[in-house]
């Protein structure tokens, strides 16, 4: 009897492919259950193995799905460029299902074409609304541009119309038969949103993001497999969608640091999509008002300037700290005296990011991670906002047992009460994750909005994005500084970035004013009216020294013993000094030194290849080290 031995990726498993065998023979890419120390896990045949010289237990049941070749191609490239597992990279994929007609003797799909996966066909010709997309003159010559290139950036302003166009592109991709997929930060995934895209598109839009429910997401996926999903739209996750017959990526807000992952694997979906675009052959537009330095080098681009109204911003800039101050009570009474709404940004959540004793200055942190606390006053509670340990919020200090604990940096949920004392009429909602925790949350809250429920909101980086209403006449922002000063090459990119996003709420339809609190007005006003001189200077500063001109990768050491972190830590800054081409640009104690109770300790490697950093990676490989290339979070 014929017995025949594969090679198993684990999913979710750091450990390599281990090798099975079965009587029968199995589709590369199928979807089945092994045994391993007695567990039963779900694996992905990778390949036909030579039998090896150890005995091999056998693949348990196969089951109806199976990864697709560019699924596999893809995670193959996310294991080796971004370090981890073959299992822990395909896991990231939902895969195709065999829903087809099966043939018994090779349990081969009878409608598989080359690629070994089912496409179904179901749902027959897209029909949707007739609702007509009229594009100016200038977004005609967008959409031309981007017909012509493989990968492209619309660079349009806040306003400018690049939803119109991404639909556009979309009717004629679907037009012939294929599909779109619409990537978009989580954040910005809105009620207003949805209504835009299924008001052209009807019911061949699908959602798709964190915040369904396990039931939604079935009858999500059923519609995807159905082949009745035309339009695939959500967060970075929807990459991995099983979508038949995909003809478009669109990446909108592509600047957006929700794109990298912040856990294994550490991918960038960004770069992700341009990548898997390139596999399948399709196009790729990459969209932002204030796109990426690294996109804006790469990537041809189109300039889309402008909007569809003549509304005016004013900006006026407070030089002071992050403080709620007399003339922003002002603006906010006067701007609700007038009927307009406004909205008022805060870097910080809760109600303090730091508690501090008054009489001893100690410092409130949290016991398992090197992190001040924030104090949460609704809960009468003190919450870190790394690892989410929480306590009752101390009366007393409690070290010194005396002194009174005093806030330090202002948060949303003080800020919002500070403004509900200004007028009992003035109607004031707070706007970040610890309110907005659901999407009927979300739906209810710029519902509200929407229809002059609230007139302000107050709100982390969630008020930059993807919300659209024509009332804001005032936009008020706090704490700019913070970001500017951070030890992070791109702190200048992100402040400015985040400026113009959030002013980009504002003065839709109507003259806006929009106050800055900066000491550092010189630096924004060069920039706010061109946004393209900023990255054009930009690259200037970083030419030879940082991305986009230079390659980096941070390898972070984690371990409740600090010395055994420290130790691998030190042995692999050895080793790498002794390699070529590879440069230590900073090691030791994480500026973060501890989270979940665990020491940390980084090295930052710069190079000009990618390859080079992964030779060297490889080299000094660890359990204790987490790997992230070309990353966007240094503490």
């Amino acid at each position: 009897m014929t017995v025949y031995f594969y090679s198993i990726a684990l999913l979710g498993s750091p450990l390599e492919p281990l090798t099975y065998q079965s009587k029968v023979p199995l589709n590369i890419g199928s979807k089945t259950e092994v045994a391993l120390s007695g567990r039963s896990l779900h694996g992905a045949v990778i390949e036909l193995t030579e039998k090896p010289d150890f005995s091999t237990q056998p693949v348990g049941a196969v089951l109806p799905f199976v990864y697709s070749p560019t699924q596999l191609k893809t995670a193959q490239f996310i294991a080796e460029y971004y370090g981890c597992s073959l299992g822990e990279a395909l896991n990231l994929f939902v895969p195709y299902q065999r829903h087809c007609g099966l043939d018994p003797q090779s349990e081969i799909p009878n409608q598989v074409r080359d690629d070994g996966v089912c496409h179904s066909r179901v749902g027959g010709n897209l029909a949707y609304s007739s609702i007509a997309i009229i594009l100016s003159e200038v977004q005609c010559e967008a959409l031309d541009f981007i017909r012509t290139h493989p990968v492209s950036l619309l660079f349009g302003d806040t306003g400018a119309g690049k939803s119109e166009i991404y639909m556009r592109r979309m009717d004629e991709i679907l037009s012939e038969g294929k599909r779109a997929l619409l990537l978009l930060p989580e954040i910005s995934l809105t009620p207003q949103m949805e209504t835009r895209f299924k008001n052209h598109f009807g019911d061949a839009v699908v959602l798709w993001h964190s915040k369904m429910t396990p039931k939604q997401k079935k009858v999500t996926l059923d519609k995807i497999y159905e082949g009745t999903a035309h339009i695939v739209v959500g967060p970075r996750s929807a990459l991995f969608l099983p979508i038949h017959d995909l003809g478009l990526i669109v990446v909108d807000e592509e600047h957006d640091e929700s794109y990298k992952s912040s856990s294994r694997p550490r991918y960038n979906a960004r770069d992700m999509a341009v990548y898997i675009g390139n596999l399948l052959k399709i196009p790729v537009i990459l969209g932002s008002a204030t796109p990426s330095l690294a996109s804006y080098v790469k990537y041809p681009f189109f300039r889309l300037r402008g909007g569809y109204f003549e509304a005016k911003r004013t900006f006026v800039f407070e030089p002071s700290i992050e403080a709620l101050t007399s003339s922003i009570d002002r603006a906010v009474m006067e701007n609700f005296a007038t009927g307009h709404q406004g909205i008022v940004f805060i870097p910080t959540r809760a109600n303090f990011k730091y508690t501090v004793c008054d009489a001893c200055g100690y410092h409130v942190e949290c016991p398992f991670c090197s992190v001040g606390m924030s104090q949460h006053k609704n809960s009468r509670a003190l919450k870190c906002h790394y690892c989410n340990y929480t306590e009752v919020l101390p009366k007393v200090c409690p070290k010194c047992q005396s002194g009174a604990l005093r806030t330090a940096r202002l948060g949303t949920a003080e800020a919002v009460e500070h403004f509900g004392k200004l007028s009992e009429k003035l109607r004031v909602q707070q706007f970040d994750r610890d309110v907005i925790t659901t999407q009927n949350k979300l739906i209810k809250v710029l519902g509200a909005f929407n229809n002059r429920e609230i007139d302000l909101l107050v709100g982390t980086q969630m008020l930059s994005k993807g919300h659209d209403y024509h009332d804001i006449t005032l936009a008020v922002v706090m704490g700019i500084d913070n970001l500017l000063s951070q030890s992070d090459y791109r702190a200048r990119e992100k402040a400015l970035s985040l400026l113009v996003q959030i002013a980009g709420r504002s003065g839709r339809k109507q003259n806006a004013t929009v106050i800055v609190q900066s000491f550092n007005a010189s630096f924004f006003r060069n920039y706010l009216d061109d946004y393209e001189k900023f990255l054009i200077d930009e690259m200037k500063i970083r030419e030879g020294r940082y991305p986009p001109t230079k390659k980096l990768a941070r390898l972070l050491y984690a371990h409740k013993n600090a010395l055994k972190a420290k130790d691998v830590m030190e042995k692999a800054v050895e080793q790498i000094e002794q390699m070529e081409k590879v440069q230590i640009v900073g090691s030791g104690a994480s500026p973060i030194e501890k989270i979940a109770d665990k020491y940390r300790f980084q090295i930052l490697l710069r190079s000009d290849k990618s390859t080079d950093l992964i030779r060297a990676i490889k080299h000094v490989k660890s359990p204790l080290c987490e790997i992230d290339m070309d990353p966007i979070e240094f503490t």
